[in-house]
């Protein structure tokens, strides 16, 4: 199915049967991907007495619970509310889900002190004049291990101040990046990029989102796609999300 769209007075064709996924799923049948010192989600039959909510221990259908964080387990979506005194929900600010959206992919620098960081600099390069509502960062190297990865305590990759600044003086409204945090996992609470993106010393970014944990395969390629950022509809500063690349033909 082809959609055209048009943005900045340009027609643009989308081909929307071939979506690309870039999100990280639970999955039981594997090593889950996971941070911030939690233990593993669960997905798991209810039990009632002798009955079990399993098809295959007799039940007549499946009915499970799932026990998760959305910051810990699974790509996710938040907005402001994850790091304000009033909890903002996602649900009630994120209120449109199509954008056109830049990949870029980054090898993060070392500081002296063996951090790994993007650089303002490293995203003037990538992004240069283009106007993008969206950025989808890949960080370098890109394994696919990054989908079952176990980050607490081993101080991923993270985006720097100033980088967080001019992405919001850029005008980009979401932020998706393929690490737990857009912050250094230990930084005594100060979550530097988080409140520079949104601005929570100025007039908050009520409708900016900051989307962690998505896994960008190496075959989509860098460059400006469509995005559709789903998320479930969940009433919380977070909820798990869905994001899909379609390439522009």
């Amino acid at each position: 199915m082809i959609a055209t769209i048009e943005h900045n007075s340009r027609k643009h064709k989308i081909d929307l049967s071939k979506p690309l996924d870039i999100s990280i799923a639970i999955d039981m049948s594997r090593e889950n991907v996971n941070a911030w010192y939690l233990d593993e989600p669960k997905i798991y039959p209810v039990t009632d007495g002798e009955w079990v909510g399993s098809v295959q221990q007799g039940a007549d259908v499946n009915f499970n619970n799932i026990q998760f964080n959305p910051h810990s387990h699974i790509t996710h979506t938040e907005c402001v509310g994850h790091i304000t005194e009033k909890v903002h929900s996602v649900n009630k600010n994120l209120k449109k889900f199509f954008f056109f959206a830049e990949v870029v992919t980054i090898a993060p620098e070392q500081l002296k002190n063996n951090d790994f960081v993007i650089s303002k600099k490293q995203l003037q390069y990538a992004l240069g004049n283009k106007k993008r509502e969206a950025i989808v960062i890949r960080t370098l190297p890109n394994l696919s291990e990054k989908k079952s990865a176990k980050y607490s305590n081993t101080n991923p990759p993270y985006v720097l101040e100033e980088a967080a600044i001019y992405l919001r003086e850029k005008g980009i409204e979401h932020l998706l990046i393929d690490v737990p945090s857009v912050d250094k996992e230990k930084d005594e609470g100060k979550l530097l990029a988080h409140n520079a993106f949104w601005n929570t010393h100025g007039a908050l970014r009520m409708q900016a989102t900051i989307t962690e944990f998505i896994y960008i395969p190496n075959t989509i390629k860098d460059g400006t796609y469509f995005l559709n950022l789903m998320i479930a509809p969940f009433e919380n500063d977070a909820s798990p999300s869905k994001p899909m690349l379609y390439e522009i033909i």
